[in-house]
């Protein structure tokens, strides 16, 4: 059912910590321009022990919630279902309750990642390469089973983490080979490389950018630019942003959750690079 513009409803974020998200500012900034006054978008922080609490207190005045670290497994034992795409990385960041009170998870960060790509020009490559082994390469993974034709090459730091990429791609039927991070420059000629690694650990690679680099996907937006993605536009590669990240996932929770459709991708991109400038 579509949104009215005065129906008084509420969504939010949740997770820990939450202060330093920009979810609001996106979904606020949507709201605007959809003219959905009777609208609002708060965010709460909260662990795993506090979560099924809250979620058992919700009224029927919400319309839904994005999860994010660490909650989104722990949403998922709460939900009556999850889509496929939610179940494929065992990862609910987007709660919508239904008009008959059930409440439904999705995943919006892998169709975020493949439109954020589509949006530069990228839809479909033949290898790519993954920097990490983190909750979002799994995300990766399941993002390059979509647009990636050939072989994944994962550059890990620790057996463990190489066996967890192996166990992904079995699982999301993608050739995954994986790699020690000491050769993680070797990464950088794929032609398309998606780095999800914490702030500063791909510093040391901004030195090995390739001549002609073909596409990188930073899933970071703050501080922005990397000195990996500064080196890589300077050399002339295409380069897709944490914020593009960001802003596509939103755009499908958004979509979702009031049944408006297309979301106002431009203003909230606009509203994100405002809020990042200030901080």
């Amino acid at each position: 059912m579509t949104a009215r513009a005065t129906d008084a409803r509420r969504a939010a974020v949740l997770g820990k910590p939450i202060a330093h998200s920009l979810s609001p500012v996106l979904h606020r900034a949507a709201y605007r321009e959809l003219g959905l006054t009777g609208w609002s978008y708060d965010r709460f922080e909260l662990d795993e022990a506090a979560l099924p609490g809250f979620v058992e207190q919700l009224g029927p005045e919400w319309a839904g919630l994005s999860v994010t670290m660490p909650l989104k497994r722990a949403v998922i034992p709460l939900l009556d279902g999850i889509s496929d795409t939610a179940a494929s990385v065992e990862a609910v960041n987007t709660v919508v309750f239904a008009e008959d009170g059930r409440r439904l998870g999705d995943n919006t960060d892998i169709p975020g990642m493949v439109a954020a790509l589509r949006e530069r020009g990228i839809e479909q490559v033949d290898s790519a390469a993954i920097l990490g082994a983190g909750a979002t390469a799994s995300s990766a993974l399941a993002a390059l089973a979509r647009i990636c034709t050939g072989e994944v090459v994962a550059y890990v730091r620790s057996d463990a983490r190489a066996a967890e990429m192996r166990q992904w791609g079995e699982r999301l039927d993608v050739e995954v080979r994986t790699a020690d991070w000491a050769d993680a420059a070797e990464a950088l000629r794929a032609p398309l490389v998606i780095a999800t690694t914490p702030a500063g650990a791909t510093d040391a690679l901004a030195h090995t950018v390739p001549e002609r680099p073909a596409a990188l996907f930073d899933v970071l937006y703050d501080p922005w630019p990397t000195e990996l993605a500064a080196r890589w536009s300077m050399t002339g590669g295409a380069v897709v942003s944490g914020l593009d990240l960001l802003v596509h996932q939103a755009v499908l929770q958004v979509e979702r959750m009031t049944g408006r459709t297309p979301a106002p991708v431009e203003a909230m991109r606009t509203a994100g690079e405002h809020a990042l400038a200030a901080r």
